[in-house]
């Protein structure tokens, strides 16, 4: 059986909050604000979401014609269970990007297009969110490495 690597599979981006993002092949990630021309921008906790594709794939098999971008996420990610990494984790994004999860799942105040297609939505349980340590660019085929929670990494 093949493994399958940790890598960015998309990058994705939207000029409006609340709606789908695009996915735009690589894109700049910005130290304290985020995706660089993403609507979700910004000082704050939730600067950059992640989604994996494994998540998406669960709403493939309940018939849904769904990809990245399409639960608003910014970087889809392959090979890594986000949702079950503590708060805390550093996530290494190619050779330069640091990230850090602050939320795993949120809550949905109104309920998606996607909700209402399927009756459930990945997001609010499997997604996660980051904020940017350091910055960089992100492009589709990047790695994904995971680096442990702050305070647990080795000689620290």
């Amino acid at each position: 059986m093949k493994e399958i690597s940790q890598q960015i599979v998309a990058v994705c981006t939207s000029k409006e909050k609340g709606e789908r993002k695009t996915d735009v092949g690589q894109a700049e990630l910005q130290e304290g604000f985020g995706l660089v021309g993403d609507a979700h921008g910004g000082d704050w906790h939730r600067q950059v979401s992640l989604l994996a594709i494994e998540s998406i794939d669960k709403m493939r098999a309940a018939g849904l014609d769904v990809g990245p971008g399409d639960f608003a996420e910014n970087l889809t990610t392959q090979g890594v269970n986000l949702y079950t990494l503590p708060i805390g984790t550093r996530l290494r994004v190619g050779d330069s990007v640091l990230l850090e999860m602050t939320q795993i799942g949120k809550e949905c105040h109104d309920r998606c297009a996607i909700y209402h297609q399927a009756g459930d939505c990945v997001m609010p349980r499997e997604g996660v969110f980051a904020t940017v340590i350091n910055g960089g660019p992100v492009k589709t085929g990047d790695s994904l490495e995971i680096l442990g929670p702050v305070g647990k990494q080795e000689g620290s």
